[in-house]
C-alpha cells in the first residue's frame, strides 16, 4: 500500500519549537517565526531541562529588531502544567529535544520536524568570534522558516 501526501495543513496553528535548555536555539527560532509570521499563529518554545537566557542569542536577535530579553526558559514539563502542550507541530533542534518529542507524540497528535542546528556555545573565541557562531545559527534558523513555513501562506509581517 502506498501512504498519499500526509493530511495536514501546511501551516500549522500553532508550532513548539524545543532544544536542550530553552536558552540559546529554541528562543531565537521562536523570536523569528513570531516576526515572520505575526499572529497568524501561535509560537512557543521549550526545553528538555531548563537553562538561563544566553545574552549572545538576545544579541543577535536585536541586530535584527527582534527582543527575546523577556523570555524565561521553560522546560517541557513546565510548559505543560502552564500551557498544555497543545501544539501541531514541534520543531526540534538537538536530538535531546527530538527524543522527548517523538515521545510526547504517544499522547498528543503532533508532527515532529527535525532541524539539526549546532549549538554556538560551544565555539570558543573572541566576543566578535562568538557573536557570528550566533548570528550563523540564526541565519540558518530564519532560512528554514522561511523555507518552512513562507511559501503559499500569505504570512507576512502582522
Amino acid at each position: 500500500m502506498v501512504a498519499g501526501p500526509p493530511e495536514r495543513p501546511s501551516r500549522p496553528q500553532a508550532v513548539l519549537f524545543a532544544c536542550g535548555m530553552n536558552a540559546v536555539r529554541s528562543p531565537m527560532a521562536a523570536g523569528l517565526l513570531r516576526q515572520f509570521l505575526g499572529k497568524s499563529l501561535y509560537v512557543g518554545s521549550a526545553g528538555v531541562q531548563k537553562g538561563e537566557l544566553d545574552p549572545f542569542a538576545v544579541a543577535v536577535l536585536e541586530e535584527i529588531g527582534i527582543d527575546i530579553a523577556s523570555h524565561k526558559p521553560i522546560d517541557f514539563e513546565e510548559l505543560e502544567d502552564l500551557e498544555g502542550l497543545n501544539f501541531d507541530l514541534i520543531v526540534t533542534l538537538a536530538p535531546p529535544a527530538h527524543h522527548k518529542a517523538l515521545e510526547l507524540t504517544r499522547t498528543i497528535a503532533a508532527d515532529v520536524e527535525y532541524w539539526p542546528t549546532i549549538d554556538p556555545t560551544a565555539i570558543e573565541g573572541s566576543r566578535e568570534q562568538r557573536l557570528e557562531a550566533y548570528r550563523e545559527v540564526r541565519d540558518q534558523l530564519l532560512a528554514r522558516i522561511r523555507e518552512r513555513f513562507g511559501k503559499g501562506g500569505g504570512g507576512g509581517n502582522e
